[in-house]
Order: structure tokens, then sequence, then C-alpha cells
């Protein structure tokens, strides 16, 4: 993924072509985030593996008929858009309207992306069952197909000229098909699919369907306040690059401190939830809160230490200008003083999607967003584009505190009593390592100079002493153990 972005950095930086293609880019990749992270799985997971356990002829019945439907509705609703998509991008990019040029070229890219949106879904939905029976590998591995696509594409890009953003595209919409073949190949030793177009709905894909929407909205809320992000950054020059290549740091930690730890303890949780066993559930809460905390916080802490550095040297070649490393750098400080917040909403509602809850969630994300696009709004007139990042920061953390005070409310979390001195240890590890880090940043301030080629590796170095550095004070303090991660959940 980081090597599709540095090409993608050199070869079209922040330009106009580069907006209009992270346009058209981001709105299939906001669905697969919404659908595939965990979201779809939220809805999913607790009704089919209910169905699991009544056997194999019930879980394929209720599985078809939820693919069947979402095969419709995918279908008619990628047919709509493709038939109306100058005014689709009018909606998503309204700053773009009065560049002719600029929107032209967007509304073909968005064209050429759009069934990435169809493939990616129907995908979606097979990771959801291959995730219901603890597998996990094949659905987190699916992705690394786009990148592969992408980055072949753009060892060609000094063939392609100007035309390197319709390959690009074309290659996205390409790469949801394999994800989707792909998957079907290793999702078929649990599910067959059998396509009928009958319009009966059963009480219990009703029920699914009633979860969908607001699990959507409630798991996919960091998504849906950046797709806003970029809708009101278009009307800044090259303001959706900088965001674009912002967002792209942050998200790597997201992915591991909220997300696939909010994927992962669904399937146990919603079982021992079931069972009613309190111990367990308890005991899985706590770890998984722990988990993300362990992870996000030093991520934090390096993230506003570094920004500046890290998106020179992971970005800063060809295209990619010192204008373009300082706007972009910013954005990654004010998205990062809410990174906690983000992993802390995937974990948070994943307790209430465990016990069948995805309401409380959704109202809770409907103010967030509503908060989000306010402060956006206001602001963005006086301060620009960097009040996008600060705005998703002020309304995550304000999600998740609702989401906390509104699960200890609804007595469906608790704290067990270690966790608190295992979150001062962390803190404590954390505060360290920044110092450490910030020390390491000092000591190569002349190889991670802008014009430096080699500067990567120097980043790279400094990362990897300051992430050992961090393990080595967690083992000593035990703030986090070996023994934590081997048990059995």
């Amino acid at each position: 993924g980081y090597l599709r972005d540095i090409l993608i950095a050199i070869f079209l930086g922040t330009g106009m072509l580069a907006d209009a293609f992270f346009v058209a880019f981001r709105i299939p990749n906001t669905f697969r985030r919404l659908f595939a992270e965990g979201t779809f799985n939220a809805a999913f997971v607790p009704s089919y593996s209910s169905e699991i356990t009544k056997g194999k002829k019930k879980s394929n019945k209720f599985a078809n008929d939820i693919f069947n439907l979402l095969f419709l509705g995918l279908l008619f609703l990628t047919i709509i858009i493709e038939i109306f998509m100058p005014a689709f991008v009018s909606i998503i990019a309204p700053g773009f309207v009065g560049d002719l040029e600029k929107m032209e070229v967007a509304i073909n890219l968005t064209r050429i992306t759009f069934p990435f949106l169809f493939f990616i879904c129907l995908a979606s939905f097979f990771s959801a069952i291959l995730n219901s029976h603890n597998k996990f590998a094949a659905a987190a591995a699916a992705p690394i197909i786009l990148n592969i696509v992408l980055i072949l594409i753009l060892f060609f890009s000094r063939f392609l000229g100007d035309q390197l953003v319709y390959y690009l595209s074309y290659g996205v919409s390409l790469a949801g098909f394999l994800q989707l073949i792909f998957l079907y190949k290793y999702v078929s030793k649990y599910y067959s699919i059998k396509i009928h177009f009958k319009f009966k709905v059963s009480n219990k894909v009703k029920f699914f369907f009633k979860k969908l929407l607001p699990s959507i909205f409630s798991s996919g809320v960091t998504q849906i306040n950046i797709l806003i992000g970029t809708i009101i950054a278009s009307f800044q020059a090259s303001a959706v690059s900088y965001l674009y290549y912002a967002d792209r740091i942050y998200q790597i930690n997201l992915a591991i401190a909220g997300i696939a730890i909010g994927v992962v303890i669904l399937p146990q949780l919603s079982k021992h939830i079931k069972s009613r066993q309190k111990n367990k559930i308890l005991f899985i809460q706590n770890k998984a809160l722990e988990l993300s905390l362990f992870l996000s916080i030093p991520a934090t802490i390096a993230l506003i230490i570094g920004s500046e550095q890290i998106i020179s040297a992971l970005f800063g070649y060809g295209s990619f200008d010192e204008i373009s490393v300082k706007n972009s750098s910013l954005a990654l400080y004010f998205f990062a003083l809410g990174l906690p917040a983000f992993a802390l909403i995937k974990v948070f509602s994943s307790f209430f999607f465990a016990n069948h809850d995805t309401k409380t969630p959704f109202y809770i994300s409907l103010i967030s967003v509503l908060l989000n696009i306010f402060i956006s709004i206001y602001y963005f007139g006086e301060i620009g584009f960097i009040i996008i990042p600060i705005a998703t920061s002020i309304s995550s953390w304000f999600n998740s505190i609702l989401l906390f005070l509104f699960l200890k409310n609804q007595k469906l979390f608790y704290f067990n009593k270690i966790f608190f001195i295992k979150f001062i240890k962390i803190i404590f590890a954390s505060i360290l390592m920044g110092l450490f880090f910030n020390f390491l940043l000092n000591h190569f301030q002349n190889e991670l100079a802008f014009n430096q080629s080699i500067k990567a590796l120097y980043l790279i170095l400094s990362v990897i002493l300051g992430l050992l550095f961090y393990f080595l004070v967690c083992y000593l303090i035990k703030a986090f153990q070996m023994k934590d991660i081997k048990l059995k959940y």
C-alpha cells in the first residue's frame, strides 16, 4: 500500500489530475472501508453465527437470501449513479463545479472507478462469511490485489503521461473484480451461491438489513467524516490531495489498533454473549481495549512529534514538493490527535454490535458527523482545509466518549481490576518512547532534510529503534506481555 502511494506521489503529486483521481478513488474506496472493515461484519456475523449453530442448510439459505438482495441492490445503485454521474460528482466535489476541465476529468474517472463498489461490497460479504468461521487471513490479504494492480500500472507511467489517471481508474475496477474471484475461491468451502430473485423476504433477512444501515454509519463514522472533509476540501486547490496523503499514514495504525481488533473480537464476543458467559465477555472487552490503547497511544505521540519528517521521508519526491510536505504534515498532525479516538470507536462499537445493538452507535455517530460538518463549514473560510482534520479529531473524541458513557449506562461494559494499572504503564512507556523518538529525529535531522534522497531509510531506522525501545520498556514494566497475545480468547 505504501509503495502504491509513493509512486502516486512521485508521478501525480498534488496537482489538478491528482485531485480529480483522489475524488474518483475516494468514493469506491470509502464504500470499501464502510463495507469491508468490520462494518458489514457488525450486522452479518452475529446473525449468521446463530444460523451456523442450526446447521449448514439454514446458514446457507440465510446467506443466499442476503447475497441475492445485495447483488440486486448494488447493481441497481451502480447503474443509477453511472447514468447520473455529473450530478453525483457535483455533490461529492462541489468545489470542482466552476472548473470545467477538472470537473470533466473527475466525472470520467469516477465513471470508470465506480464498478469497484459493486465488486468490493460482494467481496465483503464473502469476507464476513469467512470471519464467521474464524478465518481471517484471506479476507485481510484481498486488498493487496488492488495495490499490486495499481503498482504495475504506475511502473509504466512514463509511457502514459496524462492518460495515467485513466489507466489507474480502470485498474481500480479490475482489482475489485479480481478480489471477488479470489475470495470466492476460499469461501466456496463454507458457502455455495444460488442466485434466485424471489422477493419473499424473511424476518431474519429484514432484521439483518435493519441492522446493516445503522452499523455502516456507526462503524464507518471515521470514513464518513473523511469523505465529508474531501467534499469541503474540494473548494481549495490541492487540499483533497493533502488530506489523502495524511490520511494514508494514520490509517495504517487505525487498521491494526481499531479495525483488526474489532473484526477479530466480534465472532467470539457474540458467541459468549449468546451463552451469557459474563467472565469471558468482561475479559475479552478489557483485553481489546488494552491492546487498542497499547498500539494507538505510542503511534499518536510518534505522529505528533515527527509528522513533517514522516510525510517528507515517505512522499517528498518527484512532483511532491516542500509546500505539499508542509500542508500534508500539518493535516497529519491534527489527524494524529484523534487517532486513539478513531480506534476506540471501532472497539466500543463492536461491544454494541455483539449485543445486536446497532441503533445506539448509529445515533451517536449521527450527532458526531453533524458536529464535524458544523465545525468544518464554520471555520473553513477562516483557516482553510486544516480545519477538516481538526474537526474530524474533535468529533471522534466526542463520539468515543459518548459510546463509552452509553456502554457504562447500559451495563454492557465494566473495567476489570488490572486495566488501570496497565493503562498507566502504557502512558509511561509511550512518553519515554516519545522522548527517545524526538532525540533520534534531532540526531538525524541532516539526513532527514527534504533534499536528501535516502531520508526514508533514516526514518525507517528511527521508527524501528523507537518501536524496539517502546517494547523493551513495556516488557520491563510489564505494560503488555507476550502471554496476553498467546491467551485463548
